[in-house]
């Protein structure tokens, strides 16, 4: 599988309240460029989540874009995504990967450190996230992350350095040029009101640095 570098969607229950909407939003992201996927659901809807897991699975394998599922490695399996996206708090990574294979995509969020970036590398974790770094509508009680926190990352970590938190197509550039391999996107992308069009604005960033 290439290395994971561009843009990187994170779906959003709200901004996509069906499944037609859903894949909609989220195929018109595709033909603009997203490079990755984070299926994002916090509901309890078991069959749902698995509906909709395998119908963004499919549709992302039509666009050769790997398919991660925040949180759940069950359900990972389960829809046979790609890959996982783990939180601090939602179990270990060297657990994630036992579980879904040498193969999976597995990533972690480590805020603003280093040292938790260390550990979930060294816990088999081969791409890991960092924010945030703008004021988030998604979290937006996280802790500020520094510019030159990915600088340092960058340097120092031979896998992919995700930026997330608050970016947009005004200050993605900013995360790019910092060292940045993917940008997560939220509300930026989803919320537009031609996604295809902002999913190739964002593409074009990593064009430009």
């Amino acid at each position: 599988m290439t290395r994971l570098h561009g843009l990187y969607g994170l779906t959003d229950a709200g901004l996509m309240p069906t499944d037609d909407t859903m894949l909609e939003q989220v195929e018109a992201a595709l033909r603009g460029g997203m490079r990755l996927l984070q299926y994002r659901d916090k509901s309890t809807d078991g069959p749902k989540r698995l509906r909709q897991a395998l119908a963004l699975r499919d549709l992302c394998h039509q666009y050769h874009c790997p398919l991660l599922i925040n949180d759940d490695v069950k359900l990972a399996r389960a829809s046979q995504a790609d890959g996982v996206h783990l939180g601090q708090g939602d179990g270990s990574v060297a657990g994630a990967r036992d579980y879904l294979g040498s193969k999976a995509l597995i990533g972690q969020t480590c805020h603003d450190s280093l040292d938790l970036a260390r550990n979930a590398i060294a816990a088999g974790a081969d791409h890991v996230a960092f924010g945030a770094f703008f004021p988030s509508n998604t979290k937006p009680g996280a802790s500020p992350a520094p510019l030159s926190l990915l600088q340092a990352a960058k340097t120092e970590f031979q896998v992919p350095v995700v930026a997330i938190g608050g970016i947009s197509v005004d200050n993605a550039s900013q995360v790019i040029e910092a060292g940045a391999d993917l940008v997560a996107v939220v509300h930026a992308l989803f919320a537009a009101d031609d996604v295809e069009q902002q999913a190739h604005r964002f593409t074009q960033q990593f064009t430009m640095v």
